[in-house]
């Protein structure tokens, strides 16, 4: 008799629907939450979770913020508080750790879209077209 093991809690390539991240992408200003690097400056952008899903972030809205490729493999496993002192570190006197934080907090609150997103996704066809500037 065989049994079925438990699920196992694993990020992949399939982990967030295409709508749902471009709405993400488009509830932070298709740019960094971090380092504001937007796609007109040619930023390939990703999810960050907050709190990490390794231990125990979900993949709800309001723990996910658009982070360059950069800004998410620099992370590690900083606390966001540290990273943003990090980023606004080496970013000059262009932003504040403060300015940071109160960016990815009033983001993070604000409702997802999905609609405008499979509405983007449908007039530029296709979900990589859409995240073009």
């Amino acid at each position: 008799m065989s049994k079925t093991a438990p699920a196992k809690r694993t990020q992949g390539m399939n982990w967030i629907r295409k709508e749902k991240r471009l709405a993400i992408y488009l509830r932070d200003g298709l740019a960094c939450g971090y380092c504001g690097q937007s796609i007109e400056d040619g930023a390939k952008l990703t999810l960050d979770h907050l709190k990490p899903y390794s231990k125990g972030g979900s993949n709800d809205t309001t723990n996910l913020v658009t982070c360059c490729a950069i800004c998410n493999s620099k992370r590690g496993n900083r606390t966001v508080k540290a990273f943003a002192a990090g980023v606004a570190h080496y970013t000059g006197k262009t932003t504040t750790t403060e300015t940071i934080l109160e960016f990815i907090k009033t983001t993070t609150r604000r409702k997802i879209d999905l609609n405008a997103a499979l509405e983007l996704i449908a007039r530029r066809g296709g979900f990589v077209a859409a995240c073009k500037a």
